[in-house]
């Protein structure tokens, strides 16, 4: 597996982080019109943005606690990652065009996805060309917004460069498989200790 270019080194801890100038730049590279959408996201900062895939990059979107725990492989056995969001209960991976169509097939053939299988990975839903999805703001949500609003709608890991390094259907394969396992090999150690009989006289 190739070094990422734009390692970093600490594993995100799930609280949001500014996109910058920079960053705002390569989100609006995706649409038809930069410098339009670029305009209006500056005056509108704190508005979830709609962006189209395919183009610049991909979306992999997946549940919020299968998805942390493929962040953490990432981030701890692994390369990295490129930007990463929270929307809505789910998150979601930025990628280089081209997963949503190659992941699928991949999973397909690896058998992972199958209904019934041990340490199966949940359901990715992959946005590739002609899809758009919706992002967070540019910028933290307001103090206005309810607690519960802001950790919706988040960036984990905000693009801070025109050029982020984006991972591939193999290493979000790989990050999956490994999330999947590690969530099994958890709920095997707690069931190693069977709850204790309430009944019971000592």
């Amino acid at each position: 597996m190739s070094a990422c270019p734009h390692h970093h080194v600490d594993v995100p801890d799930g609280t949001a982080s500014d996109v910058t100038s920079e960053g705002a730049a390569w989100l609006a590279s995706a649409g038809t019109y930069p410098r339009g959408a670029l305009a209006l996201r500056e005056e509108r900062p704190a508005a979830p943005v709609v962006l189209p895939c395919g183009k610049v990059f991909d979306i992999v979107s997946v549940p919020a606690l299968f998805g942390r725990r493929m962040l953490d492989r990432l981030w701890e056995e692994g390369p990295g990652s490129g930007p990463v969001a929270t929307y809505r209960g789910r998150m979601l991976l930025f990628a280089a065009p081209g997963t949503a169509q190659r992941l699928p097939s991949l999973m397909a053939w690896e058998e992972w996805s199958s209904p019934g299988r041990t340490g199966a990975v949940p359901p990715l839903l992959c946005h590739g060309t002609g899809d758009t999805v919706t992002v967070p703001a540019l910028r933290p949500a307001p103090e206005s917004t309810t607690t519960a609003d802001r950790l919706a709608s988040r960036w984990l890991v905000a693009p801070d460069t025109r050029t982020p390094w984006l991972p591939g259907p193999e290493v979000l394969l790989w990050a999956a498989v490994r999330a999947a396992r590690c969530a099994v090999s958890a709920a095997v150690r707690i069931s190693i200790f069977p709850p204790a009989d309430q009944g019971a006289k000592v």
